[in-house]
């Protein structure tokens, strides 16, 4: 389509979600777009001419942004185009929803928990009402406008120089004083935020395999949780470990992958969670059999022997909120399909009667 001006194009700092303002002689509207570049949420901003009675039924999920009907919009004459230098997006800290501001202020909002295709299709300052192309924003700027407030503090503190090292600091002192003594630590990360670690404790005279744990993951929280309950601080922040007799600089590989994977994926983790394990060459040597892998809070149902209880890596918090450690488990694709099919508890029954270990040897 001619005649389409682009006043924002902005990928998020996970690399997971665009944000692309267009406007036309007619409307501008915002469209929030995956990392294949399918449009997961758009939302009409402004119409800049007359409105029509009635929606002229849409096109904005293919890019083109119909007017407002006159009953839905604050300027049902139009209004001026927004000036692009004054126009900004302010990324959720879990990186599934952005703000866009203005010289005047809060423009709009696309949550995390915006379904366009179930009727949510995001807020809009000049909407009046709920309509298929924008909620009206006004009745619910005293809920979001702290979290764009936070949103800003947040990559702000991102920026400055010593954030990386705090995270750091808090992870590996408390798995000093709850794990053991540290031995390798390796960089996971792959080029863009979140940043993270794997530190590895080495097996000890009661202990007789290692522990490997991500540092790093609890500095972001995890997206998509608001969609499924009201507080999230509870489920927002973890680590993973994995415990295993395998040599730690192999099974450390399958942290390049599942440690960043909640960010890129969109997605959150938690105790019985099953996660597809994605094929990568660095971990085939570890992987062997396995298709998927089973996310625990508590592995203890899979003891085996006397001396492989789990430690306690409870007691730790970040930025107010608490964190969890969640153990991989390695799982066959069948295993998988159980735990689809009935649940994660029945498959740990299943497992446990089984004799099977959450040490991964």
């Amino acid at each position: 389509m001619t005649g389409i001006e682009v006043l924002l194009d902005e990928i998020s700092p996970y690399q997971s979600r665009r944000v692309v303002v267009e406007c036309d002689s007619r409307t501008t509207a915002a469209y929030l777009l995956d990392a294949r570049g399918r449009i997961r949420v758009p939302v009409w901003l402004a119409n800049h001419e007359i409105a029509p009675r009635t929606s002229e039924g849409g096109g904005l999920f293919e890019g083109r942004a119909p007017l407002m009907p006159e009953g839905h919009t604050k300027h049902p004459q139009g209004r001026p185009r927004f000036d692009p230098s004054c126009l900004r997006a302010v990324w959720f800290e879990e990186g599934d929803g952005v703000a866009l501001v203005d010289e005047e202020g809060l423009l709009a909002v696309i949550p995390g928990w915006a379904e366009a295709d179930s009727g949510l299709p995001g807020y809009a300052r000049e909407a009046i009402g709920r309509s298929a192309y924008a909620w009206e924003l006004d009745p619910f700027k005293g809920q979001l406008w702290p979290r764009v407030v936070h949103a800003e503090a947040y990559w702000d503190w991102r920026r400055a120089s010593g954030a990386w090292r705090s995270v750091q600091r808090t992870v590996l002192g408390h798995l000093n004083r709850t794990v053991g003594e540290a031995g390798h630590y390796w960089d996971v990360s792959d080029g863009h935020p979140p940043l993270l670690r794997v530190s590895e404790r080495p097996p000890t005279e009661h202990r007789p395999f290692t522990i490997l744990s991500t540092v790093g993951m609890c500095g972001q929280r995890m997206p998509t949780l608001d969609r499924y309950m009201a507080d999230t601080s509870r489920y927002a922040r973890v680590e993973l470990a994995l415990a295993t007799t395998m040599p730690a600089h192999h099974a450390a590989r399958i942290f390049r992958w599942i440690g960043a994977f909640p960010w890129r994926a969109v997605t959150w983790f938690g105790t019985g969670h099953t996660v597809k394990w994605l094929d990568n060459p660095e971990d085939r040597a570890m992987r062997r059999g396995a298709g998927a892998v089973l996310l625990l809070e508590d592995p203890s149902s899979l003891v085996t022997r006397a001396d492989h209880v789990p430690p306690d890596t409870s007691g730790l918090s970040f930025q107010g909120d608490p964190v969890r450690w969640l153990w991989i488990v390695p799982i066959t694709r069948p295993e998988h399909l159980f735990a689809k099919e009935h649940d994660s508890a029945t498959l740990v029954e299943k497992l446990a009667a089984e004799g099977r270990s959450w040490v991964l040897s």
